[in-house]
């Protein structure tokens, strides 16, 4: 499981908050109106990178520098919101960061990360094969190399949750997209240390649901693609402890098309004139699909970041 105390979040949240002020929680009316239930969004598009990754790259330097000093640099892999994190993270610690994506990734998330300072290398065709060019960089040019899924990491995380359960603690379920799954081990373990009995459901893309598949059998799968518009959710492989916490930890699993989560995408600018990528609006996506269920409760949504290129989003509005 996590071992996250409340202690543990609410030191984290200190690192964080001298970065970046909490985020904020809304429950807009429209959604209210067209869903059927209140709505609280948690708008992790709000940050300092336009996503919810920001608070674990803060909090993993802090640890890192403490643990491993004599550190140079970092390597890690990513689609972008993990990766202008640990940019603007590592560049405030003094170090140099090296950042792995895979071909073809989203332009805009690239100039953002070289924009928070960050050296952006693309290789391999996904997610998977970039993890990997990263691990062997790690090892040829003396690097750190930064796992998607590290404790630090989910501390950091785990501060958006904490915000959310302290403003609204009485809701019935919280909707959470998932990637390698620090967002819904952050909000699993936040509700742990609070004692809640809030429903934690996580959201995949239906083009990348291997820890969908994972979660109903009991056991890790694995897809031979994720190709989806949601970028940050395209993953084909779990990390197994992040599923040794959500497998325990969450209520369920759903899995939105791709349809789905352009129309989400569409809803959230309609409805609170909020930007949303495609990972940033799945909860949402669940969340209205689900709306029969969840009729008359109180229900959180993450939108996890709104990193969406222009011409995408030009697209999906139109």
């Amino acid at each position: 499981m996590h071992g996250l105390t409340r202690d543990d979040i609410e030191n984290a949240a200190r690192q964080v908050y001298q970065v970046m002020p909490a985020t904020a929680q809304y429950a807009w009316p429209l959604l209210a109106e067209r869903l059927g239930c209140t709505v609280w969004v948690k708008h992790e598009n709000h940050t300092p990178t336009g996503a919810f990754k920001v608070r674990g790259g803060i909090t993993f330097m802090h640890w890192l520098k403490r643990t491993h000093p004599q550190t140079q640099g970092i390597v890690t892999a990513t689609r972008g919101n993990h990766g202008q994190s640990l940019a603007l993270a590592a560049r405030a610690a003094g170090l140099r960061a090296l950042i792995v994506v895979p071909r073809g990734n989203s332009v805009e998330k690239n100039n953002a990360m070289r924009g928070f300072g960050g050296e952006v290398i693309e290789f391999g065709r996904d997610f998977e094969e970039a993890r990997e060019e990263a691990a062997r960089l790690a090892q040829v040019q003396g690097l750190y190399l930064v796992p998607p899924y590290h404790g630090e990491l989910i501390k950091g995380v785990a501060t958006y949750a904490l915000e959310l359960f302290s403003a609204v603690p009485d809701l019935d379920s919280v909707y959470v997209p998932m990637g390698c799954g620090s967002g819904i081990c952050a909000v699993i373990a936040a509700r742990d240390a609070l004692g809640l009995k809030t429903r934690v459901i996580g959201v995949v893309a239906a083009e990348a649901d291997a820890a969908k598949l994972s979660f109903e059998a009991g056991q890790l799968q694995e897809t031979a693609s994720a190709n989806t518009i949601a970028d940050g959710m395209a993953v084909r492989r779990p990390i197994p402890e992040a599923f040794a916490v959500y497998a325990a930890g969450a209520a369920r699993i759903v899995s939105v098309t791709e349809e789905q989560i352009v129309e989400a995408m569409r809803v959230y600018y309609s409805d609170t004139h909020n930007l949303a990528e495609g990972a940033g609006a799945a909860a949402l996506a669940a969340l209205m699909q689900e709306r029969e269920a969840m009729a008359g409760k109180r229900v959180g949504v993450i939108l996890s970041g709104g990193n969406v290129d222009r011409p995408v989003y030009a697209r999906v509005i139109a």
